[in-house]
C-alpha cells in the first residue's frame, strides 16, 4: 500500500455512524471531561485563596507612598509623616538615573520632608554662620534626620553618620520625590540659572554632572506635562467620542447586511483589480526593458556590478526589469489558474459569507454577545492585576548595610536597624548605616512569591481562554441551531443564543476549560521565552540566540495551530456534545478531507472582513477629522477646544476598529458554524427525500447536485 493511499485512510478514519434522526444541536447531553470540570473549578477556588494571602499580607500603599530610609511611608495618615508627603535624597549624586530613584536603590540617606529645599546651600557654610544666621540653620536641619539638631558636631562627623546632607540644591516634587530643578538657559543646562555648585565637599561641581539623571527626568516631566492635557481631552471630548464609537457601531451593523448582497461583488471587483494592476505591473516592465534597449551598460548583468548600495543601479539593467517582468508573469499566471480551478469553492465561500449574514439577521442578540466576553475578561484582568500588586507588596522591610567605602566586606549585608550600632560594622566601615532597601522576608510565603506570580499569570491565561473559549462554543451552538432548521426560520428554536450559553456552561465547562488549558500552557511558555530573550539580548552567544528565536517560532506556530483546532472542536462540543478530544479530532479530519475548501472560505473571510474594519475605521475616522478639525460648518460651533485633536480622533479611530472587530469576530463565527455545518450536511445526507440536505437553495445550486425535497425549496 503507497503512502498517498495510508494518509487518506488516515484522514478518512473510522466509517462514522450517523443519527438519522439528527436535526441540529442534541439537547439530551452529558457532562464532559468532568475530571478537568473539577481540576478548573479546584483551581479557580485555589486562585481566590491565593489572592486572599495576598490582600492579606500585601499592602499597596508600598507602591503609591514613598518610603524613607527606615521604611516608613511619606504622607501616611496618623503617623510622624502625615505632613512629609515627599522623598528627600541626601546625596542625589549618587542616584545618576531616574529609574534608580524610583525603584528606591539609591545609596543614600532618604528621608520624608514637606517641601524640597528651594536654594543652594552646603552644611559647611551653614554651621559657620548658624551663631549669627540662625535663620539659616533651621531651614537646613528639616532635610536632617529628625531629632538633630547639634549644630556643634564636627562636619566629618555629621557627614560620617550622615545626620544631615553635605549639600541642597533647588528642587521639585515629581513622582513624590525631590528632584533637582533642571532648565536650560541659551542651550546651557542650568540649576536655578546657575551652571556650577558646591558639594559640601570642599569641590565645585558642574550640573552637567547630573545630565544623566536630568535627562531622563525632564523627559518625564513633558510626559507628565503631554499626559495632563491628554486628560483634559478626554475630560471635554468624551461624550464626542462616544457618538463616534455609536456611528462605528451602525456602520458594522450595516456592513453585515449588505454583505448578503455584496459579498461577492466587493470579492471579484478585488480579485479583478489585482489581476489588473499586476497586469500593468508586466506593461510597465516590458516597457522599461524597451525603452532600456541600447543604451550604454544596460545590458550588464546582475553578477557584472555585483553588489550595490544603491538600488537605483540595479534600474538602469535591462535584465532586472526582464526579471520583474518574469516574476510578475508568474504570479498573475497563478492567480488566474487558481481561479480557474477553484471557482466553486470560491461561490462556496461568498455563499456561506451571505447565508452568514442572513443567520445573523435571524439571531441578532448573537451581535451583543461579545460584550459578555469583554466583561469575563475585564474582570479576569482586573482580579489579576490587583493580585500580581498585593503580590509584589506583600513584603516586609528589608534593611540592608548601606556603606560609603567600596571595600566593605559588609556592604549590601542584611541588618537589624534597632541593633545595628551596637555590632562592629560602624567600627570596621566608618559612616556604614543600616537603611530600609525593599520589601521582601525569609517567610516559606515570601521565598515563593515568584511562583504565586507564576501561578497568578498562568491562571490568569487559563481564564481568559476559558471566556474566549466559552463565546465561541455559546455562538456556534446559537449559528448552527439556524444551519439544521429545515424550514428557515420557522424551524429555528426559541432564544438559541440563551439555551445554547445554558448547555455550554452546564454540560461542557471541563472540555471548555480543557481545551483552554492546552493553549494556556503554550502561551505561558511563550512569555517565558519572551522574558528569557529579553534578559538574554545582550548576551555575545549567537548560539543561545538562535536557539530562542527557533523556540519563540515553534511555540508562536503551536498556538496559532491551537486556536485554530480549539475553535472548530468548540463548534463539535456546541453540536454534538462530545468530550474535547473526540470533538477535536472529528473536527480536524472533517476539515483535512475538505482542505481546499477551508484554506478558501479562510482567505475569502478574512479579506472581507478586514476590508469591513478598514471600511469602518477609515469612514468613522474621516468624519471624525473633519469633524474635530472644524472643517463641518454646520458642527463647528459645537467643537470642543483641545490642546490636540489627535487625541480623541485616534480614540474614535482605534476604538472603531476595535467595535467593528468585535461585531465582525460574530460574523466569524458564524461563517466557520455554518461551514463546519455544511461539510457535515454533505456527508450526512444525499440530496434525496429520505436524507435531504439541510443548507440553503443557493449552496444547493451551486454543488449541482441532486434537487431539494419540495417543502425545502417550498422553504
Amino acid at each position: 500500500m503507497s503512502f498517498a493511499s495510508i494518509f487518506k485512510l488516515h484522514i478518512k478514519g473510522e466509517p462514522r455512524k450517523f443519527d438519522p434522526k439528527f436535526r441540529g444541536p442534541i439537547h439530551n447531553r452529558r457532562c464532559t471531561d468532568i475530571i478537568c470540570c473539577v481540576i478548573f473549578i479546584v483551581v479557580i477556588l485555589g486562585y481566590i485563596a491565593l489572592g486572599v494571602v495576598a490582600w492579606v499580607h500585601g499592602d499597596p500603599r508600598k507602591v503609591i507612598y514613598p518610603t524613607d530610609s527606615y521604611g516608613q511611608f511619606c504622607g501616611q495618615r496618623d503617623t510622624l509623616n502625615e505632613n512629609k508627603t515627599i522623598l528627600f535624597y541626601f546625596n542625589i549624586l549618587k542616584c545618576a538615573s531616574p529609574v534608580v530613584l524610583i525603584n528606591l536603590q539609591c545609596p543614600t540617606t532618604q528621608l520624608c520632608v514637606s517641601k524640597c529645599p528651594d536654594r543652594f546651600a552646603t552644611y559647611i557654610d551653614v554651621q559657620a554662620s548658624y551663631r549669627y544666621r540662625p535663620d539659616q540653620w533651621n531651614y537646613f536641619r528639616q532635610f536632617c534626620k529628625p531629632g538633630f539638631n547639634n549644630p556643634r558636631k564636627s562636619v566629618a562627623q555629621v557627614l560620617r553618620d550622615e545626620d544631615c546632607p553635605s549639600m541642597i540644591i533647588p528642587s521639585r516634587p515629581f513622582l513624590k520625590r525631590c528632584f533637582p530643578d533642571f532648565s536650560t538657559k541659551n542651550g546651557v543646562l542650568t540649576v536655578a540659572n546657575q551652571t556650577t555648585f558646591k558639594d559640601g565637599r570642599g569641590k565645585t561641581r558642574n550640573v552637567t554632572d547630573l545630565r544623566e539623571a536630568a535627562n531622563g527626568i525632564n523627559n518625564v516631566l513633558d510626559a507628565r506635562s503631554v499626559g495632563m492635557k491628554i486628560f483634559e481631552d478626554y475630560a471635554i471630548s468624551w461624550y464626542w467620542i462616544l457618538i463616534g464609537l455609536f456611528i462605528a457601531m451602525l456602520l458594522s451593523l450595516l456592513f453585515l447586511v449588505l454583505l448578503r448582497f455584496t459579498a461577492g461583488v466587493l470579492f471579484w471587483i478585488f480579485i479583478f483589480g489585482v489581476i489588473g494592476i499586476i497586469g500593468y505591473g508586466i506593461w510597465h516592465c516590458y516597457w522599461e526593458y524597451d525603452h532600456l534597449k541600447g543604451i550604454p551598460g544596460s545590458d550588464l548583468t546582475v553578477y557584472d556590478i555585483g553588489f550595490q548600495t544603491d538600488f537605483k543601479v540595479y534600474l538602469q539593467l535591462r535584465q532586472t526589469w526582464l526579471a520583474f517582468m518574469i516574476i510578475l508573469c508568474g504570479v498573475e499566471v497563478i492567480i488566474i489558474l487558481m481561479l480557474i480551478f477553484l471557482r466553486n469553492r470560491i461561490r462556496i465561500a461568498i455563499a456561506l459569507l451571505k447565508e452568514g449574514s442572513r443567520a445573523i439577521g435571524y439571531i441578532m442578540s448573537t451581535l451583543f454577545y461579545p460584550i459578555v466576553t469583554f466583561l469575563l475578561i475585564a474582570i479576569c484582568i482586573s482580579y489579576w492585576a490587583v493580585t500580581a500588586v498585593f503580590l509584589a507588596t506583600s513584603g516586609e522591610p528589608v534593611y540592608k548595610v548601606m556603606a560609603n567605602q567600596t571595600l566593605c566586606k559588609y556592604a549590601n549585608l542584611t541588618c537589624d536597624p534597632e541593633t545595628f550600632n551596637t555590632t562592629n560594622v560602624t567600627k570596621l566601615c566608618p559612616g556604614a548605616q543600616c537603611t530600609f532597601a525593599f520589601y521582601g522576608g525569609e517567610s516559606l510565603y515570601h521565598k515563593y512569591i515568584f511562583i504565586f506570580q507564576l501561578a497568578n499569570a498562568f491562571v490568569f491565561l487559563w481564564l481568559v481562554n476559558f471566556a474566549i473559549a466559552l463565546g465561541q462554543c455559546t455562538l456556534a451552538g446559537a449559528f448552527a441551531s439556524y444551519y439544521w432548521a429545515y424550514r428557515k426560520p420557522a424551524d429555528i428554536p426559541l432564544w438559541p443564543l440563551f439555551s445554547s450559553f445554558g448547555r455550554a456552561i452546564r454540560y461542557h465547562t471541563g472540555s471548555l476549560a480543557f481545551g483552554a488549558l492546552i493553549l494556556a500552557i503554550v502561551q505561558l511558555i511563550r512569555v517565558i521565552l519572551e522574558y528569557l530573550d529579553h534578559k538574554l539580548k545582550g548576551t555575545q552567544n549567537s548560539f543561545t540566540r538562535f536557539l530562542l528565536c527557533c523556540l519563540k517560532c515553534c511555540f508562536w506556530c503551536l498556538e496559532k495551530f491551537l486556536k485554530f483546532i480549539n475553535r472548530n472542536a468548540y463548534i463539535m462540543i456546541a453540536i454534538y456534545g462530545k468530550n474535547f478530544c473526540t470533538s477535536a479530532k472529528e473536527a480536524f479530519f472533517l476539515l483535512m478531507r475538505n482542505v481546499v475548501r477551508v484554506a478558501v472560505l479562510d482567505k475569502v473571510t478574512d479579506f472581507l472582513l478586514f476590508l469591513g474594519k478598514i471600511l469602518v475605521a477609515g469612514g468613522v475616522g474621516v468624519l471624525a477629522f473633519f469633524f474635530f478639525t472644524q472643517r463641518i460648518p454646520v458642527f463647528a460651533q459645537e467643537v470642543p477646544m483641545l490642546n490636540y485633536y489627535w487625541v480623541p480622533l485616534l480614540t474614535v479611530i482605534i476604538g472603531s476598529y476595535l467595535v467593528a472587530h468585535g461585531f465582525f469576530s460574530v460574523y466569524a463565527m458564524c461563517v466557520d458554524t455554518l461551514f463546519l455545518c455544511f461539510c457535515e450536511d454533505l456527508e450526512r445526507n444525499d440530496g434525496s427525500t429520505a436524507k435531504p440536505y439541510f443548507m440553503s437553495a443557493s449552496l444547493h445550486r451551486i454543488l449541482g447536485k441532486k434537487k431539494l425535497s419540495p417543502k425545502k425549496a417550498a422553504g
